[in-house]
């Protein structure tokens, strides 16, 4: 079977490396993706492996390409993918990749602490500045002769009454929020010797870390004594205020002022060449960071890799494990050969035999990943175990649609991963990193199957936005009916509804030709039929599932060399559902089948058959369907019954005498071989995680080799219990089928009623009409998108889900394996 059915062979394969061309393979390997090592040093510390000087130091250089990467962040800048694909560097050149990104990191630190300096230079002369030129002083106050009362100096001009008394400055900025605080501190400390006026920035300065616009707070304070102001210095740089001196001449703080100015130009033009320097620097960069983060991620990967690897007694070569696939072994000896013929000496790969269980390699494509994802959700498969998902391509979409049935919300449906899949290779869709978009578009193919498949579902319930459309005539003729009753205009003034009787001549014409007839939209009973109908189709469905689930269990058997099981297990396990459940399915159809229009007001009912054949008995009222039903019946109950015993104790009870001679021939003082003796029966499998006595619970992981009676019976007990119940839970399961489909069915209905209905009767005035419809529409669609499609299609899929992964999978799918993870470079490409 192709790999897709089943999971390919694996195999372990011995790679001998020497040493000068070691890296060169291993780099190779991950280029191609080929082979998962082995850690053949797992017992050895991570600080104690060959290459960990060498892991360090590519660790050491992710350090700096973080901080590189953060500065062009910082900067604005946007990092380009690198072009092509980039090897992985030889070791040799990692020396020159760690110098020239010191080097630079080593430049660029200087430069942006150059600029921060600079920043911090520039803020505080404008700081200052602002410091002077805010007009707190008595003379500038004094100069502005139009100015209003607030604008009044604080302070006398000299020669008034305290005229002799010393005055002292403080000057200074503070951040707007502290200034409050700082003010009420300053009046409670030196209670109140002192005058304190602050004012806000008209324009907000550059702040010197972020860049970001900021408000400040000047203030000017004026004190007598020093010890206020030894007081006044302590609370200020308490709130971190920007403090400057401040002259008492007019004259000296103009010349200051104009001495500042000149300074920050001239502190500006420096800013200016170091930003263009740094953007010179920061274009560096862009040209390094990408090639040399995808070289030194797969430098650490390969280093990573030849840490697992042991090293031969003479040193002169490394020794690896590896799973590869076999039909993978090929290429990789070509990959080996070219990768070290350069050093004179070949590397070696060979395979080796091993008892562990292999992992499990399925490979997929867009259209596969998506359906393999949901049985991977599950449980990985076991080794070489069938695989569920090609069968899931078809039934998971179907039972979606069974539930899910309506031409109108299929199409929307299909059409929007229809436009997915059309705009998979386009860049931006690919890059967009929005979760729930992401999850859309690696299920597109699934959403596209799911709306084809409603589509189709939606015709055979003649549904389209919860309407029936007249694709062919109609079966029915009311024409034929009101001439041969005799319908005369009092009793149709009396009875609101009218029924169309099958019997009469001309009134059934025949059946439908495709779905269901669009006359039973009409009808009064219209709920009951399609009640019956999809009951009836959701029993069908899921004993034909579960039956098909319990045949795909004999692939496992007859693969695994289990052929004994074919008769204690699948047979037991068919026997007892189609002989309860099949027969279930077999009278529904046998009724449709035989039961004619005329007869059906007298037909039998199937529930009441149903349970008197569990309790041996008959009704009197309900006739049987066909002759000796009951004889029938009650065999079938005998030998389901009967199977359960086979169930239960067929395969310990093999097991048990296949283990008994076996046992015989081992010497009583030789358990040292104990873990090996299960290996040499004769229809055992070549791999110890395929044996019956792992199945059945006797072995874990090949540690005993004693068959345990007890740990055998009980899972078979837990496997037979499980099967019969679950015949009977799953089967009632399945019934969601009919209901979340009427339940769709339904919602749709009542959206078309309570939106629609009555927007379209409001008026019948062209114009009126459509101003109308518009918002009416709009509401329309917005409430089908998210009510119909959106919540009613995530509960069909769940609920397709646990049918695939409850009913469906667990007859014959372990999913107790593990995936093989291929050691390549794909993730650092893309």
């Amino acid at each position: 079977m192709g790999s897709m059915f089943r999971s390919e062979e694996v195999a372990l394969v011995q790679l001998f490396l020497p040493t000068a061309a070691a890296y060169t393979c291993v780099s190779r390997l991950g280029e191609l993706g080929l082979v998962e090592f082995r850690d053949l040093n797992a017992s050895v510390s991570a600080f104690q492996r060959r290459f960990v000087v060498d892991v360090r130091r590519c660790e050491e250089l992710e350090k700096t390409f973080t901080f590189l990467q953060e500065e062009v962040r910082r900067a604005g800048l946007v990092l380009l993918p690198p072009e092509g694909r980039l090897p992985a560097p030889p070791p040799r050149d990692l020396l020159r990749i760690q110098e020239e990104t010191e080097r630079l990191a080593q430049e660029l630190r200087d430069v942006r602490g150059n600029q921060q300096a600079l920043r911090a230079q520039l803020h505080q002369l404008q700081l200052h500045a602002a410091v002077l030129g805010q007009g707190h002083g008595p003379q500038l106050a004094a100069a502005h002769t139009d100015a209003t009362s607030e604008r009044m100096p604080l302070l006398q001009a000299p020669g008034g009454p305290h005229q002799d008394l010393r005055v002292n400055f403080v000057a200074g900025a503070v951040e707007p929020h502290k200034a409050p605080a700082l003010e009420r501190l300053l009046w409670r400390a030196c209670r109140g010797f002192l005058i304190a006026s602050f004012r806000e920035l008209e324009q907000p300065l550059e702040h010197p870390v972020t860049g970001e616009p900021a408000t400040w707070m000047t203030f000017l304070i004026s004190y007598w004594g020093e010890q206020i102001g030894q007081k006044i210095r302590k609370i200020t740089d308490c709130f971190h205020c920007h403090v400057f001196p401040f002259l008492e001449q007019e004259e000296a703080r103009r010349g200051a002022l104009r001495q500042l100015q000149q300074q920050s130009q001239e502190l500006q033009e420096v800013l200016g060449e170091t930003e263009r320097f740094l953007s010179q620097v920061l274009g560096r960069v862009l040209q390094l960071l990408p090639p040399g983060q995808v070289q030194v991620h797969k430098m650490k990967a390969v280093y990573l890799a030849l840490n697992q690897c042991s090293v031969s007694t003479t040193h002169k070569c490394l020794i690896a494990e590896a799973w590869c696939s076999v039909r993978d072994l090929p290429a990789l000896q070509e990959a080996l050969r070219d990768s070290s013929t350069e050093e004179g000496v070949s590397a070696v790969a060979h395979r080796i035999p091993c008892r562990d269980m292999p992992p499990t390699l399925i490979r997929t494509n867009r259209f596969t990943a998506s359906f393999q994802g949901i049985v991977d959700a599950y449980g990985v498969g076991r080794y070489q175990e069938v695989n569920p998902a090609p069968y899931t391509i078809i039934t998971f979409p179907f039972l979606f649609a069974v539930m899910f049935g309506d031409v109108g919300h299929g199409l929307l449906m299909f059409l929007f991963a229809l436009a997915m899949v059309l705009a998979e290779n386009r860049p931006a869709v690919k890059a967009a990193q929005n979760e729930i978009w992401q999850t859309f578009f690696r299920g597109r193919y699934l959403l596209l199957l799911m709306g084809l498949f409603s589509i189709y579902t939606g015709f055979i319930y003649n549904e389209c936005f919860s309407r029936a459309t007249s694709i062919f005539p109609s079966g029915w003729s009311v024409a034929a009916m009101a001439n041969q009753s005799g319908w005369s205009d009092a009793f149709l003034a009396q009875h609101a509804t009218l029924t169309l009787d099958p019997n009469v001549t001309g009134v059934f014409l025949g059946p439908y030709p495709f779905g269901i007839d669009p006359v039973w939209s009409l009808a009064a009973n219209h709920l009951s039929f399609l009640n019956s109908f999809k009951m009836k189709m959701s029993v069908i469905l899921g004993v034909v599932h579960m039956a098909f689930g319990v045949v795909l269990g004999v692939f496992n058997h007859v693969h695994f060399g289990q052929k004994h099981r074919l008769l204690l297990e699948t047979l037991p396990e068919l026997t007892f559902l189609l002989g309860l459940f099949g027969y279930l399915v077999f009278l529904v159809i046998y009724k449709w089948l035989c039961v004619s229009a005329a007869s059906a007001a007298s037909a039998p009912s199937i529930l009441i058959h149903f349970i008197n054949m569990f309790l041996f008995s008959h009704s009197p009222t309900n006739r049987p369907l066909y002759p000796r039903q009951e004889v029938v019946q009650a065999t079938l109950v005998v030998l389901a019954l009967a199977m359960v015993p086979v169930l239960l104790l067929g395969t310990p009870l093999h097991l048990l005498r296949r283990h008994r001679p076996h046992l015989r021939r081992r010497p009583a003082g030789r358990q040292e071989e104990d873990k090996a003796g299960l290996l040499d029966l004769p229809d055992a499998s070549v791999n110890g995680w395929s044996s019956d006595e792992e199945k059945a619970g006797g072995l874990d992981d090949e540690e005993e080799a004693e068959l345990v009676p007890s740990e055998v019976l009980m899972h078979q007990a837990i496997h037979t219990i499980e099967f019969c119940l679950g015949c009977v839970s799953n089967t009632a399961s399945y019934l969601r089928l009919w209901a979340l489909s009427l339940a769709h069915a339904q919602l749709s209905e009542v959206l078309w009623a309570m939106v629609m209905s009555i927007g379209l009767g409001l008026s019948r005035e062209v114009g009126v009409a459509a101003v109308v419809l518009v918002p009416i529409f709009a509401a329309f669609a917005v409430m089908t998108v998210a009510i119909l499609l959106v919540m009613e299609g995530l509960s069909a899929f769940l609920h397709a889900l646990r049918l695939h992964w409850v009913e469906f999978q667990n007859k014959f799918y372990s999913g107790t394996g593990y995936k093989l993870s291929p050691f390549t470079f794909a993730a650092t490409d893309d």
